[in-house]
């Protein structure tokens, strides 16, 4: 049976807050790179608060606890995220690849890209494991690797090739990544990736259907269902001719063409 506070309002609350935090993110790493510090500040304010969110939040099992930590969660993953889009914590190569490179070789060129932002994820994953190791909730780490587990497997399936290389949030400090981004086809790694996911999210949904109604662990199984069903969804747009624009236009800038940037 479907509860509204134990399914319906869980699943309102992720969608909105991915879709605003999304939105206020672009906005912010694609504006004048001499506002990067100041967001980097509020940024990482905001990314030690949600530490400490998920730390207070961990000693409780009750509902409120369970949104605490998940928002905290999403606070530290938006700190990352900006690092990473400000081009703060990026990688020790800032360069277009190397197109005579193929296999192992472009592998290693296009992992130098993102080195420092994917080790910071590691390390913060594995801090927010040990911390959340025996308390009882558990929320805030869960959510993190999650998050982190799709994000890697999404740059993967970028790196190996999809149909749709959706990069029109990527701000213009950061267009050299595209170079590294494999040509647009279906691979066998696209599908396979959609349908573990998808197992991912069927796996939670049956915890949020069996769990006690209005309970603790129905509503953090229902965070985490809609959190896997919106990972299910970003694999696809690589999948379909989708416009990042035609959902978070509102917060990307009017970017010059090169005739414009000529003339001026």
């Amino acid at each position: 049976m479907v509860s509204w506070h134990g399914h319906i309002v869980p699943f309102i609350v992720t969608v909105a807050i991915w879709f605003i935090a999304t939105g206020l993110i672009a906005w912010a790493d694609n504006r004048e790179r001499s506002t990067f510090n100041r967001s980097m500040m509020i940024g990482g304010v905001a990314g030690i608060t949600g530490l400490v969110v998920i730390l207070v939040a961990s000693l409780s099992a009750e509902v409120w606890a369970v949104y605490l930590g998940f928002i905290g969660a999403l606070m530290v993953w938006g700190w990352h995220e900006l690092a990473f889009l400000t081009g703060a914590a990026a990688g020790p190569r800032r360069g277009p690849a190397d197109p005579s490179l193929t296999g192992i070789a472009r592998f290693r060129q296009a992992a130098s890209t993102v080195m420092h932002h994917e080790v910071a994820l590691a390390l913060t994953a594995l801090l927010l494991i040990s911390l959340s190791w025996d308390v009882p909730n558990q929320i805030g780490a869960t959510v993190f690797v999650l998050m982190f587990a799709m994000r890697l497997v999404s740059k993967i399936n970028l790196f190996v090739g999809v149909p749709n290389t959706t990069s029109e949030m990527l701000p213009e400090h950061l267009a050299y990544l595209k170079t590294y981004f494999g040509r647009n086809r279906m691979t066998v790694l696209l599908p396979l990736s959609i349908l573990g996911i998808a197992a991912a999210t069927w796996w939670f949904a049956q915890m949020a259907l069996a769990a006690p109604v209005g309970s603790a662990e129905m509503v953090g199984a229902s965070l985490l269902t809609t959190l896997a069903l919106l990972g299910v969804l970003e694999h696809l747009f690589l999948a379909l001719p989708f416009r990042d624009g035609m959902l978070w236009g509102w917060a990307l800038p009017q970017r010059k063409t090169p005739a414009q940037t000529t003339r001026n």
